[in-house]
């Protein structure tokens, strides 16, 4: 189902967007799960759309009445996203379906099962290289690799999976492992054009890179600095 985003008046599939919903106070409400009674208005999955709609009142105009947006609305909308990705990770981990540590994780990317590869972003870069091609050893050549996440930091990570200093994890196969692909693109994407979208673990400068490797995970990543 298609929505016309109330910015740039542009036709796109809901999973693209973000709905909002007017409070009680006329206060503007993200509604990720897009399941809050009343009238919704649709804006594209981006930061800076969000912040411009904010800025402009684009949502007065929409809901057709007084609408309050407060000034962090986007970063708040981030916020959302980030802890939606995790909420999946966390389920996830709770159906036995994720693996921590670099060791164990080397050893189930071996069995060819791994749907998800996890590395923290603050997390030392020479791990997750070796896992990424052990990665491409393990996939045949007529499959694709997993796909690679490095959106969260180590205590995100951590609280996400009840554990400590966990820096390495993988999914395997299973429905939660595409809810949380999707969830978690969805979140990159929104980042993408932020260098400061605020999220639980403090500022984050993302970018989604859609790149496949030969028989390589597919990232997800963080490719800037974080901001301590």
């Amino acid at each position: 189902m298609e929505r016309r985003c109330a910015v740039s008046r542009v036709r796109a599939p809901a999973s693209a967007m973000i709905r909002f919903a007017l409070g009680p106070d006329h206060r503007v409400v993200p509604d990720i799960t897009r399941k809050l009674p009343g009238r919704g208005v649709w804006i594209m999955a981006r930061h800076g759309v969000v912040e411009r709609a904010a800025r402009e009142d684009r949502f007065s105009r929409a809901f057709r009445t007084k609408a309050k947006a407060d000034d962090d609305l986007a970063a708040m909308v981030a916020n959302l996203l980030c802890q939606r990705a995790l909420g999946y990770l966390s389920l996830a981990s709770k159906a036995g379906v994720v693996v921590t540590g670099f060791e164990k994780v080397r050893k189930v990317i071996g069995g060819g099962d791994v749907r998800i590869l996890i590395t923290a972003s603050d997390g030392a870069p020479g791990g997750a290289e070796k896992l990424r091609q052990r990665a491409r050893t393990a996939t045949p050549a007529t499959a694709g690799g997993p796909v690679e996440i490095d959106l969260f930091n180590i205590a995100e990570l951590s609280l996400a999976l009840g554990g400590s200093n966990v820096v390495h994890a993988a999914v395997t196969k299973h429905d939660l492992a595409e809810r949380l692909v999707a969830a978690a693109r969805k979140y990159g994407e929104y980042c993408a054009d932020s260098g400061h979208a605020a999220g639980p673990g403090g500022a984050h400068d993302l970018r989604t890179n859609g790149a496949v490797e030969p028989n390589g995970p597919r990232k997800l990543n963080q490719t800037a600095k974080r901001d301590a």
